[in-house]
């Protein structure tokens, strides 16, 4: 038996314990496994805000008994309140306190989609300063182009911290072929769609109050998004980049043969169904490319059917917008990406800038859908496939799904992948 005094030290020790729970929990230590998910990489545009929203729309579904926080490169212009309110369990942290705290607290980092492998320097960090595992989710690789015949290397260091994560998913099997091809030998390497699909932030009354004042009715209007080759960053707000002449002059050769297909679906659209069309942007730059290239060149006839949003907006507007039209159309990529998470038929138009991010249509099932600006035969089919969407919506629709069902086994069997490494930590 405990004599008194062993009995009394071990109750002080058990009431001190307990009097440190109510502390533990306020710092949000418990008993749950937590991920440090970094991701945000910017705002100016809704396919990079996407990113994150559907990825942890896609962790909280299969993952839901692991705690998540967001380490952001980005989330102002209104991004970090639509986090806040979808996910309010998700703790932001971005000062270095917050940032050095949750690599004491948290068990894994996942590096988040992306254009490439966005946060090395954040993946560099964590490596030396915890030791702890990390695995990264569905980037394109190498994430930049070059001139047709040159070609193209990875960084090392991006090889080395590819080889040393638990895993590496990628967009599009182009990137996979890439870099099972230039020395990434990590043991699990595979496809995983753009967490964009797994988007489901939405701003409905503000959707439907753009529709009701701009005459669109549910179901009644397909969205086209114009662009040019290189995205004009240095025009958008807060992103500080130079003016780069040689970008500018190639879009200005180039605008007119990339839009005008799309102002031919549009003419075709407005004048062989009962569709109108509303010409949207994804990045904030595309508001003006939107009227140069589209609402000014087209006859009159058509115009008077055609709504162009004279504004930028985010993910969540967009997403309720989209589910709420008969399809989308354009030449850009996570739109679309937006449209077939919600079973709405997207229509991808690429160019060889866009590195290959677009060949995910391909690894989706939708082949038939993407269409290369620099291929003048896949440039003659963009009208008939644009018509054939808007006439036959509901077998469009029904295809969409059937991506969407594909895009849904793959989200289910790479969280698998995550949540048994989860479960092996100590």
């Amino acid at each position: 038996m405990q004599n008194r005094r062993t009995f009394l030290k071990q109750s002080a020790v058990y009431v001190a314990a307990l009097g440190l729970i109510p502390a533990l929990a306020k710092a949000g230590i418990s008993g749950k496994k937590t991920i440090l998910l970094r991701s945000s990489w910017q705002t100016f545009n809704i396919g990079d805000i996407g990113h994150t929203p559907g990825l942890l729309a896609i962790l909280e579904k299969y993952l839901p008994e692991v705690a998540i926080r967001l380490w952001p490169g980005d989330v102002g212009n209104g991004v970090r309140e639509i986090l806040q309110k979808r996910f309010p369990n998700v703790k932001i942290v971005e000062t270095d306190q917050d940032i050095k705290t949750a690599f004491n607290e948290c068990d894994f980092l996942l590096h988040g989609s992306g254009p490439s492998l966005v946060g090395r320097a954040g993946l560099s960090k964590w490596l030396k300063e915890t030791g702890k595992p990390y695995g990264i989710y569905s980037i394109t690789f190498p994430g930049i182009y070059a001139a047709k015949g040159v070609q193209v290397k990875p960084l090392p260091l991006d090889v080395e911290l590819m080889n040393k994560a638990n895993f590496v998913f990628f967009r599009d099997s182009v990137s996979l072929k890439f870099a099972k091809d230039n020395g990434v030998t990590c043991s699990i390497m595979e496809f995983a769609p753009d967490s964009t699909f797994g988007a489901d932030i939405r701003n409905d009354t503000a959707a439907v109050a753009f529709l009701k004042a701009n005459g669109l009715e549910e179901g009644k209007f397909l969205c086209c998004i114009p662009r040019f080759r290189f995205t004009q960053e240095w025009l958008a707000k807060g992103k500080n980049r130079p003016f780069v002449q040689a970008q500018d002059d190639y879009n200005a050769l180039m605008k007119e043969h990339d839009n005008l297909p799309l102002r031919k679906a549009i003419i075709a659209v407005v004048r062989q169904t009962e569709m109108k069309v509303l010409v949207c942007p994804e990045d904030e730059t595309q508001v003006a490319i939107g009227k140069e290239m589209i609402i000014d060149r087209l006859p009159d006839d058509v115009k008077a059917r055609v709504v162009w949003r004279n504004r930028y907006w985010l993910t969540d507007e967009a997403l309720s917008t989209y589910t709420r039209s008969a399809g989308l159309f354009g030449l850009e990529m996570h739109s679309p990406i937006i449209c077939i998470g919600n079973g709405i038929p997207a229509i991808v138009c690429r160019f060889y800038e866009q590195t290959s991010k677009g060949y995910m249509w391909r690894d989706i099932g939708l082949g038939d859908w993407l269409f290369d600006m620099d291929i003048p035969t896949e440039v003659e089919k963009i009208v008939p496939a644009v018509l054939a969407l808007a006439k036959k919506n509901e077998a469009a629709k029904a295809k969409a799904e059937k991506a969407r069902r594909f895009i849904h086994k793959w989200q289910s069997e790479t969280m698998q992948v995550l949540k048994k490494k989860i479960n092996t930590l100590k």
